[in-house]
């Protein structure tokens, strides 16, 4: 996956959101607009090549309001498929928030 593809698709509205995913970005205050800003002003974090049923990778961006967000995406290169979104902390990331602490 690459950073330009994902842009591509979110920019052409070839996004799938699912149901789980829109109930978590509710639950945590997090709008569609602000996992839109997220992708497009994002860098890719960490890819997962083997997730099913598409690859996926984590999103380093920011929000409406300057603020960290993560969001996680898959693509078969016809959609984007949005897993979910969620504001880093530092129990899992370290200061900057796109290095992952080890365990």
């Amino acid at each position: 996956m690459n950073i330009e593809t994902i842009q591509y698709l979110y920019n052409k509205k070839k996004i799938k959101w699912s149901t789980h995913c829109l109930e978590r970005m509710q639950e945590r205050d997090i709008s569609t607009d602000d996992v839109g800003r997220c992708i497009l002003s994002g860098e890719i974090l960490e890819e997962y090549p083997d997730d099913f049923p598409y690859p996926s990778c984590l999103l380093f961006g920011y929000t409406r309001h300057h603020t960290v967000l993560h969001t996680v995406v898959g693509s078969d290169h016809a959609f984007l498929y949005i897993i979910t979104a969620y504001y880093p902390n530092n129990q899992k990331f370290m200061e900057d928030l796109k290095t992952r602490r080890k365990k």
